[in-house]
């Protein structure tokens, strides 16, 4: 076998392994239920997110960098699909100029035609026909797996939405901890039933864990308007799990502590197939980024509209925050990295708390007056 007869060996066999690698590599991404993206994805997504964070970083005002970010899941979905399209296309034309002996341009030419099943260029003899016939139906088949993937997507999407929106009656806009516990004592017998609420909650947490680490793209879907976000949402939901638990006088209340484990352990699966890091074993006494003063201004806010307060707030805050060093890190990053709407004790404790302390104060003096009306 001479060189070239060996050099055309080697290309086809590259050609083939790198088209099996893209299949399985979508196959991964949409069928395999479990966080395994594959390259090609992982590659795209990232490559968009640097895209994406330096125009949103040239934005002070945070609908702006929201209507920008809003974009980033449906462009990187399909840039995904795109990518493996094209992946697929070098391929082939790798593979036709290997078999037929066309020239590189001509064996592009030929791949294209085939992947989008044109048939402008053609081969009429055997082989060619057949490696182009298989193109085709490997470009038809990644397009089918995109479009089955949808939805399940969305249908998860909706899931994760409905329960965002339903937080907002209850925890404002942006949600609060303090604000959704004022909600519920002020409501007949509303604390008493608040037990309800962390048993639907530990179900959400379940649903999100299965469906943003099987669809990561989900993560960065936002909300449809532009306030609300499911890490927001998420944060006032364990924030408050863990000031009734630590801080409110009540009966045992087994399904807060289990709520807030769902949480924790979600949002830490969800971090692992983002590669975000974080202490897996916290120490209960370490540090979180909600401060002291911070937390018994809550409290007085809390005592103030008329919630029964334990009287040991050195005790009550060592458990709180004996909570909420479980998910800080990976609350914090997780709002990070998809840009979430300010919220306190969440989005606004990032490094550009400047523009949204601004927001957050802005919505907070608009919240009290309301109340004072």
């Amino acid at each position: 076998m001479n060189f070239a007869r060996l050099l055309d060996v080697v290309g086809l066999i590259a050609g083939l392994g790198i088209v099996a690698a893209t299949l399985l590599s979508t196959l991964r991404a949409v069928v395999l239920p479990r966080a395994s993206q594959g390259l090609i994805p992982e590659v795209t997504i990232t490559s968009l997110r640097l895209l994406f964070r330096a125009r949103v970083r040239r934005h002070e005002d945070y609908m702006r960098r929201d209507h920008l970010m809003a974009m980033f899941a449906p462009v990187a979905l399909l840039a995904m699909l795109v990518s493996w399209l094209l992946v697929t296309a070098v391929a082939y034309s790798l593979i036709f100029f290997c078999v037929t002996g066309r020239s590189l341009p001509a064996s592009v030419e030929l791949s294209g035609s085939s992947i989008v099943t044109l048939g402008t260029v053609s081969d009429s003899h055997f082989w060619p026909s057949l490696l182009g016939d298989s193109e085709a139906g490997v470009g038809l088949l990644i397009v089918a797996l995109v479009i089955s993937y949808l939805p399940s997507m969305y249908s998860a999407f909706t899931r994760r939405e409905t329960g965002v929106t339903l937080l907002e009656v209850r925890a404002g806009n942006p949600p609060s901890a303090t604000t959704m516990l004022l909600r519920f004592r002020r409501i007949d017998n509303g604390l008493a039933e608040i037990t309800d609420l962390w048993r639907q909650w530990e179900q959400w947490f379940a649903d999100i864990e299965e469906s943003h680490t099987t669809f990561p793209i989900l993560v960065f879907f936002r909300s449809p308007h532009g306030e609300r976000s499911w890490v927001t949402a998420a944060g006032a939901l364990l924030d408050g799990a863990a000031l009734w638990i630590s801080a409110v006088e009540h009966p045992a209340d087994p399904n807060a502590h289990l709520c807030i484990r769902a949480g924790f352990l979600s949002l830490r699966r969800i971090a692992d197939a983002f590669g975000i890091p974080y202490d897996p074993d916290p120490a209960p006494d370490g540090p979180v980024s909600v401060s002291r003063q911070e937390w018994d201004e809550a409290i007085s806010e809390m005592r103030d509209g008329g919630v029964a307060v334990v009287e040991d707030l050195d005790l009550a805050w060592e458990k709180w925050r004996g909570w909420r060093v479980n998910y800080d890190t990976v609350l914090l990053r997780l709002a990070r990295l998809i840009e979430a709407p300010p919220a306190p004790w969440v989005s606004d404790r990032s490094p550009m708390g400047g523009y949204r302390d601004r927001w957050v104060s802005r919505r907070t003096a608009r919240r009290a007056s309301g109340r004072r009306r």
